[in-house]
Parts: structure tokens; C-alpha cells; sequence
């Protein structure tokens, strides 16, 4: 038996293999697809599949009544309402820059009233985060958010109350 040792196609990581041991060669080849994920493709995950993860988990920490600023839940509600629009959008409030390793998000967030912003700006921050590097690999370099408003209690009431129409 005479051992070699040999350079994973990355020429970085010395592997020993066995020239008559077949179970050692099997597992040399699973260790360089382990070490190598690009080495049969690429794959780039497009700026709308990083904005609605980070949207969706936004919305998922309690205390975040709704995202976007003024203008963005005003074409929200209006997308709503038109039938075959696309209903609501979980982008409304997301802004994002993917590269190929690296992502930004920046994040408008409608808070409700009661709870602790900037405690819950690092809450929503740390789920977004967790949500993104988890589905997508790509690293989180920063998490902007700015908060565009505070909802009242009594301003949801008004909001469910249906607007009369003069016929």
C-alpha cells in the first residue's frame, strides 16, 4: 500500500487517499463537493427573493403593525382593492443591494403604539438577519430601518369602519 497526497481542485485543502482502499477515494470526492459549491454552477438569487424574505420577516416580529411610509401604503391599499393587482406586496417598505456574497437592506417599518422602538428595531434587525443568511447564504452587512410612524389604537378603528357613499 503506498499513500499520495493529493490537492483538491481548489489546490488549497491536501486530501490522503489509499491507491487500494475505494472506501477512502468515495469520501475524498464527497469532501471536494463539500469544499467546492461552485465548482458545477452558479447560482444568483435575484434583489425581489432577498426583499421578500426580509419583508416577511419583518412582518413576523410582534410590534411591527405594517412597513412602507406614506406614499408606499398608499399604493398598497390601492393594489389591494383592484382586482387581479397582485394583492398585497410583502416589498412594500423593502429596499435591498445584493451582491454576490453580501447583502443591504433598508427597512421602513410602521411600529405599534406601546412598544419599545429601539428595542424593537434590533428585534426586527435580528430576524431579518437570521432570515436572510439562513435561505440564502449571502452575508448581512447592515440592516437600515427607519420608522415612518406609530399606529394608534383608535387610528385601526377608524381605519375598519367602511366609508359611507352618497348614492
Amino acid at each position: 500500500m503506498t499513500d499520495q497526497t493529493q490537492l483538491s481542485r481548489s489546490g488549497t485543502t491536501p486530501a490522503s487517499e489509499s491507491t487500494h482502499g475505494a472506501g477512502s477515494q468515495g469520501e475524498n470526492r464527497r469532501e471536494n463537493r463539500r469544499t467546492e459549491p461552485g465548482a458545477r454552477g452558479r447560482t444568483t438569487i435575484a434583489d425581489g427573493v432577498v426583499a421578500k424574505i426580509a419583508g416577511l420577516a419583518a412582518r413576523s416580529v410582534p410590534g411591527v403593525q405594517g412597513m412602507g411610509g406614506g406614499f408606499t401604503r398608499g399604493l398598497g391599499t390601492v393594489r389591494e382593492r383592484v382586482p387581479g393587482a397582485g394583492g398585497r406586496s410583502v416589498t412594500g417598505g423593502v429596499k435591498v443591494e445584493v451582491g454576490e456574497v453580501q447583502t443591504a437592506v433598508d427597512l421602513s417599518i410602521i411600529v405599534e403604539y406601546g412598544f419599545p422602538i429601539v428595542e424593537l428595531a434590533g428585534d426586527v434587525r435580528t430576524e431579518v438577519i437570521a432570515a436572510i443568511e439562513r435561505m440564502t447564504g449571502l452575508e448581512v452587512v447592515e440592516v437600515n430601518i427607519t420608522v415612518t410612524d406609530v399606529k394608534l389604537p383608535d387610528e385601526e378603528e377608524e381605519e375598519q369602519v367602511p366609508e359611507r357613499r352618497v348614492v
